[in-house]
């Protein structure tokens, strides 16, 4: 289990403690949830928190969603490396390998027409991409994991719903 940090006001929006927030959530939920089959069957809630966190498996139950979060959780934490992922990896690399070769035999038959000015100019755009692409990204992370949050929150509180729990309407 993560340690959850205090966070100050201008650390609210790090990706850090969003992460941190998300693996609290989901950590809570798996804590409360102590018969998770109960969740299977039990529709998701039409509550407006639930209905715009609807993700690719609309007609899915709280048991989906469940163990969705779970399986993002140990993503988060452990990373996604598995057998599949390192066999794509594998057949890439090989593609890569003979373009590659490809391009270095063509590129070696013809002169180039860029200039040292050129290339440098392109290097910065690049740089500049990198830039809008690593903010874009980020800004795109921090959202998804605030409303997977929200998410792990609405799935506890259907739960203790369910069960008639006390505080479930907090």
């Amino acid at each position: 289990m993560m340690m959850q940090l205090q966070e100050t006001p201008k650390q609210k929006n790090s990706l850090f403690n969003a992460m941190n927030r998300f693996i609290g959530a989901v950590n809570n939920m798996d804590q409360t949830i102590m018969v998770p089959s109960l969740l299977r069957d039990v529709p998701l809630d039409e509550e407006r928190e639930m209905s715009c966190l609807k993700s690719d498996m609309e007609e899915g139950d709280t048991y989906s969603y469940y163990q969705l979060l779970k399986s993002i959780r140990r993503d988060i934490e452990w990373g996604v490396r598995c057998a599949a992922a390192d066999e794509r990896r594998k057949e890439s690399m090989m593609n890569t390998r003979k373009n590659s070769i490809a391009s270095t035999a063509s590129s070696a038959s013809s002169s180039s027409s860029f200039s040292s000015e050129e290339e440098e100019d392109e290097e910065d755009e690049e740089d500049e991409d990198l830039e809008k692409q690593f903010q874009f990204h980020l800004t795109g992370l921090h959202g998804v994991l605030s409303k997977l949050t929200q998410q792990a929150n609405s799935v506890t509180k259907r739960y203790k719903k369910e069960l008639g729990i006390g505080g479930w309407g907090q």
